[in-house]
């Protein structure tokens, strides 16, 4: 951004998301300084420019939050809504180089740009750069991509980097035979924490949401939404606490057969439950 006068002798920038000063005078004129002078620190210049600094980390961030829910959930989007998006650099930084299937399930392919007149590029699975626009595109879920292993080898000769989780997204695949009857998972429940608030610290740092004894990410699979739910213990329970079971619930609050439950809100589920926990107090020494 341009450079703004600020005090007598200085001019200050927002370079790399801190305000940076440079002097205006002397042998140091034009001269980009190593640290903002004293003079600087409490000028109203300064404090606009950091308050634009933050309101630019939580924009970035809610660019983030929004394409990973579209991905979760593999909800169609608009082309020209990303033809929209796509100049603000948030965006552009959340959306580039995600994986995005177009009305045909042949038009796979790595974001790259997106032109005011709704056209797309992207780089397509046999390494070309190609053009299309479908009315609407889906960033999929990786659960739902066939050949995953192939995608993230091809991503990784590419040298793709994505702001959003998507081709190396950890993924669990609901195994076949579950019982008809069945409505829980127990693979990761039994992981020890010293509180119950040190469990829901690690749920909300994770970016899930704790609600009640559990903490929750809601799903839309199939068109279907659907909250996968683990037991993280009564709230305001200050003694050592476990995780418990991993189970579903539909929109009304009922519980889902695991024979019911849709490919993406399983993987998402079992990721919240494998992630709590990896948190968990592990036991040192030879009764360990």
């Amino acid at each position: 951004m341009a450079w703004l006068a600020a005090g007598e002798g200085y001019e200050i920038a927002l370079i790399e998301g801190r305000v940076a000063a440079r002097s205006t005078t002397g042998r140091a004129a034009g001269r980009q300084l190593k640290t903002l002078p004293k003079a600087l620190k409490d000028h109203p210049e300064v404090d606009r420019l950091r308050r634009l600094s933050a309101w630019l980390d939580r924009h970035a961030a809610a660019c983030v939050a929004q394409v990973d829910t579209w991905m979760v959930s593999s909800l169609p989007v608009p082309t020209a809504l990303l033809a929209r998006l796509w100049p603000d650099e948030a965006w552009q930084d959340a959306l580039r180089d995600l994986a995005v299937v177009g009305e045909d399930p042949d038009e796979v392919g790595f974001l790259r740009d997106a032109t005011d007149s709704g056209e797309l590029k992207v780089v397509n699975l046999d390494g070309e750069t190609v053009r299309f626009s479908p009315r609407t595109v889906t960033l999929p879920h990786p659960v739902l991509l066939p050949d995953l292993d192939d995608v993230r080898d091809f991503a990784a000769e590419l040298g793709i980097v994505q702001r959003v989780e998507q081709i190396h997204r950890a993924t669990w695949h609901k195994p076949e035979g579950l019982a008809a009857t069945a409505t829980e998972v127990r693979d990761y429940a039994g992981g020890v924490f010293p509180t119950r608030f040190s469990l829901a610290a690690r749920a909300t740092g994770l970016g899930y949401r704790v609600s009640g004894g559990y903490a929750t990410c809601k799903v839309r699979d199939g068109g279907r939404g659907t909250e996968a739910a683990v037991w993280i213990g009564e709230p305001y329970y200050e003694d050592e606490t476990t995780t418990g079971a991993l189970n579903w619930h539909d929109e009304e609050g009922r519980a889902v057969r695991l024979a019911e439950v849709g490919p993406v809100a399983w993987s998402e589920g079992m990721r919240m439950a494998a992630a709590l926990y990896a948190g968990r107090k592990i036991e040192e020494g030879k009764d360990a």
